[in-house]
């Protein structure tokens, strides 16, 4: 079953990346999964545009999404001319429809890509550069946050019929990974994102 999994994924065919990919609103998570996916599935490795290119711009587009030390807008540069090289290098379609995705999508998404630069994702799909916060005027203390909690970031004491004393539920943000599964059962809204500004993202 195993390799059977692993030829169906081998198998996945560009255009079927691409919409996967648009699943993501932020466009360096979205350039991201697309490079990732390819570079596991339909890229042939046959020629170092495509498989040395894909490589640096993975590295570059981590370094970008977590607001790495040393992070410039010279690694967008880096990746744009990448696709440049896929597109003029590539000896297959596969590999110049990458390098114009690639294009195509820094074009477009220009100014997003330098807000990341500047540690700033306005999307909040980039987990280094948010955090999650309990608000609590909408917190009932319910508990269904903390139940789901893996990581044991929430503190907080579910609140009991006819008792008082209670103090809303917050979030400890140095063990929050940012899963989402808190947002998902919150019956009140009460967990928020917030964008970290940059001087508080850490690196």
């Amino acid at each position: 079953m195993d390799e059977v999994k692993q030829l169906e994924e081998k198998e996945k065919k560009l255009e079927d990346i691409r919409k996967e990919s648009e699943d993501k609103k932020c466009p360096v998570q979205r350039m991201l999964y697309y490079m990732e996916q390819f570079i596991a599935g339909p890229m042939c490795s046959r020629c170092f545009p495509c498989s040395l290119g894909t490589a640096e711009a993975k590295i570059r587009l981590e370094k970008i999404s977590t607001h790495a030390d040393n992070t410039n807008i010279k690694d967008v540069e880096t990746i744009k001319r990448i696709g440049s090289m896929m597109i003029e290098g590539s000896f297959c379609k596969k590999g110049k429809d990458t390098g114009k995705f690639i294009i195509d999508l820094i074009n477009s998404s220009e100014e997003e890509f330098r807000n990341h630069i500047s540690g700033i994702c306005s999307s909040t799909e980039c987990i280094a550069l948010i955090e999650y916060f309990i608000d609590p005027e909408l917190c009932t203390m319910c508990g269904k946050c903390l139940e789901v909690c893996k990581e044991k970031a929430i503190l907080g004491e579910k609140k009991r019929p006819f008792q008082t004393g209670y103090l809303p539920f917050e979030i400890r943000k140095k063990r929050c990974t940012r899963c989402g599964e808190c947002i998902k059962v919150c019956p009140t809204g009460a967990i928020r994102i917030n964008i970290l500004q940059p001087e508080f993202v850490e690196k």
